[in-house]
């Protein structure tokens, strides 16, 4: 009887080792970020390696975080070209998280914020249903755009955040469009940020993605 019982514990001991073993694998499997962005995530007119998404990469892997970063950001998209590339993202990439930096280029091209936040919220709506956490990347227009139009941009990403359950970066290129001299920041087209503005463009994600990691 003793025997049969001693048998029966080595058993059971090999059992947890065997299912510890699997826990601690699916607890290193890493986490997807997809980045869905458009010319700021993109490295438009920079080295290659020197943008906020391959900052983040670098960031991350120095703190020994398991978790892969994947740029799907494309120059010149909008939310339309964003909300009709990400289902296909989403079934090759299968990511935990989803960063959606849109928006910039449909205020430039004067598309109706009413299509830009629908355009918006189905991309939220769109990578929770396959299961994944959500962060929108807010943007602001320059002045010129006018006081009214300026502030209902801005409070677009707000507002679709609130309402999708998403997180929030207000605003990706705060200390930079709005430094002193913001001029010496952007590359010759005003438009576009040089590549020393790009940590800081990562520390205004960063603040709002590590403890949203988490």
């Amino acid at each position: 009887m003793a025997l049969r019982r001693r048998g029966v514990l080595h058993c059971s001991l090999a059992f947890l080792a065997l299912g510890a073993q699997g826990w601690a694998q699916a607890a290193e499997e890493p986490r997807v970020v997809l980045v869905l962005g458009d010319s700021l995530s993109a490295e438009y007119g920079l080295a290659r390696g020197t943008g906020w998404v391959a900052l983040l990469a670098e960031r991350i892997a120095q703190q020994k975080m398991a978790v892969k970063v994947v740029n799907a950001s494309v120059s010149g998209d909008t939310t339309s070209g964003g909300r009709s590339r990400l289902g296909a993202l989403l079934t090759q990439h299968r990511p935990t998280h989803v960063v959606i930096e849109l928006g910039g280029n449909d205020a430039l091209r004067g598309l109706p914020l009413a299509m830009t936040r629908d355009n918006l919220g189905a991309m939220a709506r769109a990578a929770k249903a396959a299961g994944a956490k959500v962060m929108l990347v807010g943007m602001q227009v320059p002045p010129n755009y006018g006081a009214r139009y300026g502030q209902d941009f801005t409070a677009s990403f707000a507002s679709v955040a609130k309402a999708e359950g998403a997180a929030l970066v207000p605003f990706l290129l705060a200390g930079v469009a709005d430094a002193p001299q913001a001029e010496n920041w952007f590359q010759p087209d005003r438009i576009h940020p040089l590549a020393k503005a790009h940590p800081r463009m990562l520390d205004n994600v960063w603040a709002v993605m590590k403890p949203w990691l988490k």
